[in-house]
């Protein structure tokens, strides 16, 4: 037996991450890497957003549950950083521009209120979501403990959509185009952190 080989249960054969791809597709270390590097980004851009929309919404009654969708951010970032360094994985070329593009971001819709703040929350978590279930899709067993923290930080991804939604997002004047255009621009993010 290959020293790498794992016991298996018959009844519960072992999934590989690197059985879940497809033709043309990035070998098992390219995925980690792209999956690890745009995850650190997107927390980190994520950061400073709230970080933005705090700089603008300082006294406002949304500050507390700003604040603590922040400190779960910060936390994820901490992780990710971990596995940055454990892991060798270049970080982002981009990073310089999502710590001014995020700021900017959180900052522009906290000043056209505290509704669109929360849109910009709702339209960034929601594409965070499906990004994050199609990563945990990808992962098998040889990965378990980075599937249980993507699915973990998915999880506060989904609660702080649910927080902006309860705040009134979609009452923001022009909501469909102003979350359309964040959409857009989170998933534009995400595929440039994967790959530069």
């Amino acid at each position: 037996m290959p020293s790498d080989a794992q016991p298996t249960d018959p009844a519960k054969p072992i999934v590989h991450t690197s059985q879940t791809a497809l033709p043309g597709s990035p070998d098992r270390k390219a995925l980690l890497d792209r999956i690890i590097r745009v995850d650190h980004a997107g927390e980190f851009g994520a950061r400073r957003i709230y970080e933005g929309q705090l700089s603008v919404l300082r006294n406002h009654r949304n500050t507390p549950v700003i604040q603590r969708m922040l400190e779960q951010e910060r936390h994820h970032v901490e992780v990710f950083e971990t596995m940055v360094a454990d892991r060798r994985v270049r970080p982002t070329l981009l990073q310089p521009f999502w710590h001014v593009a995020g700021f900017a971001l959180g900052a522009a819709t906290a000043l056209m209120g505290a509704r669109a703040a929360m849109a910009c929350t709702v339209a960034v978590e929601t594409v965070i979501d499906e990004h994050y279930a199609g990563q945990a899709a990808q992962l098998g067993e040889d990965e378990a403990p980075l599937k249980a923290t993507i699915e973990a930080f998915r999880a506060d991804e989904v609660e702080h959509r649910e927080i902006g939604l309860a705040h009134e997002a979609e009452q923001t004047p022009g909501y469909p185009l102003l979350s359309g255009a964040i959409k857009a621009g989170t998933r534009a993010a995400i595929w440039l952190s994967e790959r530069i």
